[in-house]
């Protein structure tokens, strides 16, 4: 798992399949959980289409709240996520955001 950014109580991660899916996404994670993967996913955001910016909810158990934080904090932090991404598909160690 290639985690990008911790949000509050939530993870923000990529899997390694992910790059072969053909819009890039997040997965949206509790924090705390004794083992975080795929199981304990709580949101999926797509967050391009074609290369472009669209921000969309895959399908979410998070609260309206919870949710408009975590689709804030994608908006804002996009480029960043995007570049993190493309390190983690590429294999390279990341240093893990912490946003508030």
């Amino acid at each position: 798992m290639g985690k990008l950014m911790f949000l509050l109580y939530f993870i923000l991660s990529v899997f390694p399949a992910d790059a072969a899916e053909n819009r890039r996404h997040i997965h949206v994670i509790r924090r705390g959980r004794k083992n975080s993967h795929r199981g304990d996913t709580v949101a999926k955001v797509w967050i391009e289409e074609k290369g472009q910016k669209k921000i969309e909810v895959a399908w979410s158990e998070l609260s309206v709240t919870e949710e408009t934080e975590v689709l804030k904090a994608i908006d804002q932090h996009w480029d960043e996520l995007n570049r993190l991404i493309d390190d983690v598909f590429a294999g390279k160690k990341i240093r893990i955001k912490r946003i508030k």
